[in-house]
C-alpha cells in the first residue's frame, strides 16, 4: 500500500471538509426553500464545497503517483490546498451576504473578493501546469495504463481550468463595461465543458486503479484505458463546441445528443467492465 505523505493527508482532510461546507450549504439551501438559480444564490456555496472538495482529494491522489521532489510537490500541492480554500471561503461568504461573488465591483471589499477569486483561479491553473509537465516527463510510481490515465486526467484539469479563466476574463470584460447581467450569462456558457473537462482526473485514473485488480496483462489494461481516453475526449470536445455555440447540453442536436451518449455509454461499458473483472478476480481468490 502507497504512504501517505503528510501534505497529501493535508489535503484528503481539507478537502472532506470543503466537501462537507457543500453538502451544509445544501441543507441550509433545501430547508430555507432559497432559489437554485442566480448569482446571489447559495447554490454557488454549494457548488464550490463539492467541486472544489472533490477535486483538491482527487489531486492530491492523483499526483502521488507522480515523480515530483518532495519539497516541491509539499510547495504546489500546499499552494493548491490554500487556493481551494481561499475560493470556496469568499464565494460561501459572498453568498451569505448576498452579494454576487464574480464581476462584483460595487464597492472596494467586493472589488477585492472578486479580485481575490480570479487570482486564486491564475494560481490554480500554474499549480496545474506544474504537475502536468511532472506527470508527462516522470516516470512515477506508476503502471503504464495508470501514466497514461493521470496524464490526460491533468490535461483535462488545464482544460477545465482554462474554461473557468475564460468565464471571468469575459465576465470582466462586460462588468467592466457597465453590463453585469451580460457578464453571468455569457461567463455561464462555458459552465458544461468546466464541468465536465474538471473530473476527467478522477474518472480515468479511477479506472486504471480498478483495473490493478483484475488479472489482464498490462497491455489490455492500456487498451481499455484508451478506450476510455477517446470516449472522455469525445464527450469534452462535443461539450465544448455546445458551451462556445451557446447551446444547453439538454439542448443539443440529434448527432450532437447521439455522439455524447455513445461516449457515456463507452465510459460507463469501461467502468462496468472494470469493476466485473476486479470483483471476478476477487471471487476467484476467494
Amino acid at each position: 500500500m502507497k504512504e501517505i505523505r503528510t501534505i497529501e493527508r493535508v489535503a484528503y482532510v481539507t478537502g472532506a471538509l470543503l466537501f462537507l461546507s457543500g453538502l451544509v450549504h445544501a441543507a441550509v439551501l433545501i430547508a430555507s426553500g432559497g432559489s437554485w438559480t442566480g448569482p446571489l444564490s447559495l447554490r454557488k456555496a454549494v457548488t464550490f464545497g463539492w467541486s472544489f472538495g472533490l477535486t483538491l482529494a482527487t489531486v492530491a491522489w492523483a499526483t502521488s503517483y507522480v515523480a515530483v521532489r518532495p519539497r516541491v510537490r509539499n510547495v504546489l500541492l500546499g499552494v493548491f490546498t490554500g487556493a481551494s480554500v481561499v475560493e470556496t471561503v469568499l464565494v460561501s461568504m459572498q453568498a451569505w451576504r448576498g452579494v454576487p461573488s464574480h464581476f462584483n465591483f460595487e464597492t472596494g471589499f467586493d472589488n477585492a473578493v472578486s479580485t481575490t477569486l480570479a487570482a486564486g483561479g491564475g494560481v490554480l491553473i500554474l499549480t496545474a501546469v506544474s504537475f502536468t509537465a511532472a506527470a508527462m516527463r516522470g516516470e512515477g510510481e506508476m503502471t503504464a495504463s495508470m501514466r497514461l490515465a493521470v496524464r490526460f486526467g491533468f490535461v483535462a484539469l488545464l482544460v477545465a481550468l482554462g474554461a473557468g479563466a475564460a468565464m471571468i476574463a469575459s465576465g470582466v470584460v462586460e462588468a467592466r463595461g457597465g453590463n453585469p447581467q451580460a457578464a453571468y450569462t455569457t461567463a455561464g456558457a462555458l459552465k458544461p465543458l468546466h464541468a465536465v473537462a474538471m473530473h476527467a482526473i478522477l474518472i480515468v485514473p479511477g479506472l486504471a486503479w480498478l483495473l490493478r485488480f483484475a488479472d489482464w496483462t498490462e497491455r489490455r489494461r492500456v487498451r481499455l484505458v484508451w478506450a476510455a481516453i477517446g470516449a472522455y475526449a469525445v464527450l469534452t470536445a462535443v461539450v465544448g463546441v455546445e458551451s462556445v455555440t451557446g447551446v444547453s447540453p439538454l439542448a443539443a442536436s440529434p448527432v450532437e445528443m447521439v455522439t455524447s451518449g455513445l461516449a457515456l455509454g463507452v465510459l460507463g461499458l469501461s467502468g462496468a467492465v472494470a469493476a466485473r473483472e476486479a470483483v471476478r478476480r476477487r471471487s476467484r481468490a476467494l
